[in-house]
């Protein structure tokens, strides 16, 4: 084992020697593997990223959540212009699910509007986005007050003008005043301040809840209609904990087809959606970028293993006569061999640690001009960034190696000479 340690050493010792002597050769050789390692951990980086924020998006909804709506998630079989005579989901569905559908924990009715303008007497708010909704979507997402209350039962039946504010609406509204009680204007009707979200952040999709408010959804049907295709209805629904999702979701797709009076054979005019589908949607997606990006930066490593070889070759001929020398006085070939195979993955290693160090800067720059998107370099990403460096070097410096630990000892020194 000390004999391995000392060859580690010298191995060291020569890689540095290399990078002193011969720096820009060196360099030039180097930087195939620093390209390399920074193409292909920058890629993985920037991907788990991605996929980090994607489901951080949607990490307040639980995969087995159900979203039944017109438009599916996915790619699908029926043609678009079909898809576009299919009926919205309607209210009156929403309270016969309720009503018949067993294994239901909660089933919220929503819909999606565009952005509008909320008044505080002369303060407005444009671009803000309305949360329409039933009283019970506070539950399937967990949302989090910082103070007041989310509007009850009888509020969401009713249509009682109350309204919740996203914590970025409260503070460009009321500043530091506490809002609650408070009057402001939306739809032309006054509506009071009844609770505060907690701050959540940016979000990438843009979709925050600290720029939207919620209210009842029977006030935005009043305002729209229930035929407005300007406007798009959803239901939302969560299974109980205990329950088998394909078999609940097939009572919920014959329960609406029973309700819609659909007959055996024709097709579905709705879409039942499973976040579990648009998660698996986005590992397919990710993991295609992956591959991508994986093929694209190999070409850089193999332009970097080249360069490693080449300082090889040139590091056995420079040292063909202490080679020699060290064969005369009892050194084996496996010493040999192993000298410059750790002297090729340190060399290696060294233009991956590189590489990772320009990741992890333009990580940190990433970060900063991004907001709140965090490009992240996991401790994973690294350790395959230093594991690839090094069977890159081991790759590369094996023939090199294997050829200096075959040279005859006074052949090696009458060349050396």
């Amino acid at each position: 084992m000390l004999i391995y340690l000392r060859v580690l050493r010298e191995s060291f010792n020569f890689a540095i020697n290399a990078l002193k002597n011969n720096k820009l050769r060196t360099f030039l050789s180097l930087l195939g593997v620093t390209i390399g390692i920074f193409s292909i951990i920058g890629v993985l980086a920037a991907v788990d990223s991605l996929e980090r924020e994607i489901k951080g998006s949607l990490s307040a909804l639980d995969n087995s959540t159900i979203v039944v709506m017109r438009f599916s998630f996915g790619p699908t079989d029926v043609p678009q212009w079909k898809r576009q005579q299919f009926p919205d989901v309607s209210y009156d569905e929403y309270q016969y699910l309720k009503r018949n559908l067993p294994n239901t924990e909660s089933i919220s009715f929503t819909i999606g509007v565009p952005d509008e303008s909320i008044k505080y007497q002369d303060v407005t708010s444009t671009g803000v986005g309305v949360g329409a909704i039933t009283h019970e979507y506070y539950d399937i997402e967990a949302l989090e007050l910082e103070e007041g209350r989310f509007f009850n039962e009888s509020e969401s039946v009713s249509g009682s003008p109350v309204i919740v504010l996203g914590h970025e609406i409260a503070n460009n509204l009321f500043g530091g005043l506490n809002p609650l009680g408070k009057e402001v204007r939306l739809y032309g009707r006054k509506l009071t301040v009844i609770g505060v979200l907690k701050k959540q952040g940016a979000s990438l999709f843009g979709g925050s809840r600290d720029g939207q408010v919620f209210v009842p959804a029977n006030i935005v049907r009043r305002v729209y209609g229930d035929n407005n295709k300007g406007v798009f209805p959803q239901l939302i629904l969560k299974p109980e904990d205990d329950v088998d999702n394909a078999e609940y979701m097939a009572v919920l797709e014959q329960q609406l087809r029973n309700y819609r009076g659909i007959k055996p054979g024709d097709i579905n005019n709705f879409f039942i959606n499973q976040l579990q589908g648009f998660a698996d949607l986005i590992d397919n997606i990710t993991g295609q970028l992956n591959f991508i990006g994986l093929i694209i930066s190999g070409f850089s490593l193999l332009v970097g293993g080249f360069g490693i070889a080449n300082i090889m070759f040139v590091s056995v001929k420079e040292r063909t006569n202490l080679i020699g020398i060290q064969k005369s006085l009892g050194a084996k070939n496996k010493f040999i061999l192993f000298q410059f195979l750790f002297e090729a993955v340190i060399l290696a290693v060294i233009g991956g640690l590189v590489g990772l160090g320009l990741v992890w800067l333009v990580s940190i720059a990433a970060s900063q001009f991004t907001g709140d998107f965090e490009f992240v370099l996991s401790s994973w990403n690294m350790f395959v960034g230093f594991a690839v460096s090094a069977v890159i070097g081991l790759i590369s410096g094996i023939i090199p190696a294997i050829s200096a630990s075959k040279l005859d000892p006074v052949e090696a020194i009458r060349t050396g000479m």
